[in-house]
């Protein structure tokens, strides 16, 4: 079958593909704490990829998308599970969508801000994961507010944490997993 030996040149050089997946993005895989499996759409499409090539399948796991970047040239990984962006298109070719995921902003509970549109106002400050895709959003699209650029979406709570800024970006799932464990902020 050669459409098959083309492909697995292309996608798998090595002979095995090596799936990179982003740990941090709870909505695109999770770590099963009983199996240590690896579950969720990114997980199943490698795998269902690997089934169809009849190929060796790696899941590499990254800390975040921008460790995923960043391992790009160092050929570490033949396919990513990572959210398109115009910015990174000079460096990688994307499929079409295959899941949707959302971001929001994490607020403290005494926070004036009751919604999306009262956070892009003057003097508002937003932490975001710098090399997350909802931060090159949050570039293209807020006005008013400013922008502080952090590592990781870690960092980004931990600022508003420390009062360090008015509103976290970030993955609307992590940031509701946050609120069930931490009293005293919520998700707008």
């Amino acid at each position: 079958m050669p459409e098959r030996d083309e492909l697995l040149t292309e996608i798998a050089p090595t002979g095995v593909i090596r799936a990179a997946v982003n740990m941090s993005n709870a909505a695109l895989v999770q770590l099963d704490p009983l199996t240590g499996v690896l579950t969720g759409p990114s997980a199943r499409i490698a795998i269902t990829l690997a089934e169809e090539l009849d190929c060796c399948l790696s899941l590499v796991r990254y800390g975040s998308a921008a460790d995923i970047l960043a391992a790009a040239e160092g050929n570490e990984w033949d396919v990513a599970f990572i959210a398109p962006d115009p910015s990174r298109a000079d460096m990688l070719s994307f499929s079409a969508p295959y899941t949707t995921v959302t971001a929001s902003f994490l607020v403290s509970d005494s926070s004036p801000l009751g919604s999306v549109g009262d956070v892009d106002a003057e003097g508002v400050r937003i932490a975001a994961a710098k090399t997350a895709a909802y931060t090159k959003q949050l570039e293209r699209q807020i006005r008013n507010a400013i922008l502080l650029h952090t590592e990781n979406p870690a960092s980004a709570v931990d600022m508003l944490i420390s009062s360090q800024c008015d509103a976290a970006a970030g993955l609307t799932e992590s940031l509701s997993r946050f609120c069930e464990e931490n009293p005293g902020f919520r998700v707008v």
